[in-house]
């Protein structure tokens, strides 16, 4: 099981999609996470709401956010989801290379989500 205590960031570049997933998703294991990206979208994806609804996750009030807001320092992991995210000034304990489902179809919303869901687990694996 993870760590209850463990502070995670996730980053990504618009933090409209992936990143708030995996908030949601982290959140919901009851892990203290926040999500950011390099360059903010105006908001969270529909998509994203619906497919973490369908699980029962509430992320409709959710804002996209800076890195900038956070120090990540302050975080025991900083993990990345792809698309660039690891070529920027920015400590990345793991990059989780997903495919950005922006614009895509609500099937490669949820094949994300259950992909962020898998490495949730294998991270929680990974600290017992």
């Amino acid at each position: 099981m993870i760590v209850q205590s463990m502070r995670i960031l996730f980053v990504c570049v618009g933090n409209t999609c992936r990143s708030q997933m995996a908030e949601g998703l982290a959140r919901e294991l009851g892990l203290e996470a926040s999500s950011a990206g390099i360059e903010p979208g105006a908001r969270v994806a529909g998509h994203a709401v619906a497919v973490l609804a369908e699980l029962g996750i509430d992320i409709a009030g959710n804002q996209p956010k800076s890195v900038a807001d956070f120090d990540e320092a302050s975080f025991d992991k900083v993990i990345g989801m792809g698309c660039g995210v690891s070529a920027r000034d920015l400590r990345l304990d793991e990059d989780w290379g997903l495919e950005d489902p922006h614009l895509g179809s609500i099937e490669k919303y949820r094949s994300t989500r259950d992909e962020i869901r898998r490495r949730l687990a294998d991270l929680s694996a990974q600290e017992a």
